[in-house]
């Protein structure tokens, strides 16, 4: 099994997982753009996990496939119709409301002609994202976890949105049920072989 990824990238969450379960597998990191990784995927994105001649692609449909293929580890909930929910749910505003929030504010040229109007572009993002960071720290107050009481590919898939925000301008601290939680997984000793295989902390 390889995963290829970016560092610091959303592929973080699968890299996670793959810590989690004791995987065996190959981190690789890819260069933006580099044809020889758009011959295995021609999108060019992060993450792709390549295993048994099969490619497979998108953090939220990786994150479930390996849940499904290591069962005994839980990551996806009790199998219950409410617990699928509670996962599905939170993977969806994960993935389809907070994690393109920041594209404004990283990439505001992709949105406006206009030199000008880069900086407005910008501000709009940083304003979505605190909006949705809001329901966040609301949703952890007096929680360990994303979904019920253990950890789970929400919780891998909060981690890198969450460290996004410290390059806001907006201090991450100011949301205190987020910065804690972040804390918190960093020292989980998945978290941190993910991360330092990735180059974003020291060993």
């Amino acid at each position: 099994m390889k995963l290829y990824y970016f560092p610091g990238s959303c592929a973080l969450a699968p890299h996670i997982v793959l810590e989690w379960l004791g995987a065996d597998f190959e981190p690789e990191r890819i260069v933006k753009g580099d044809p020889d990784y758009l011959k295995i995927n021609p999108l060019g994105v992060v993450p792709a996990i390549h295993y048994e001649g099969r490619l497979y692609t998108q953090a939220d449909a990786i994150l479930h496939w390996l849940s499904a293929s290591n069962p005994d580890a839980q990551l996806a909930g009790d199998s219950t119709p409410e617990s699928e929910y509670e996962i599905n749910n939170w993977m969806a505003f994960l993935t389809g409301d907070l994690h393109p929030a920041f594209f404004p504010f990283f990439n505001p040229q992709r949105y406006t002609t206009d030199p000008e109007g880069l900086d407005q572009v910008k501000a709009a993002g940083e304003a979505l994202v605190a909006k949705f960071y809001d329901h966040l720290d609301a949703h952890l107050a007096n929680r360990e976890y994303m979904v019920g009481e253990k950890r789970s590919i929400v919780d891998a898939y909060a981690i890198p949105m969450l460290r996004w925000g410290r390059l806001l301008p907006k201090p991450l601290r100011e949301y205190p049920n987020l910065n804690a939680y972040l804390e918190r997984w960093e020292q989980d000793e998945g978290v941190r072989r993910a991360m330092i295989e990735q180059g974003l902390v020291k060993a």
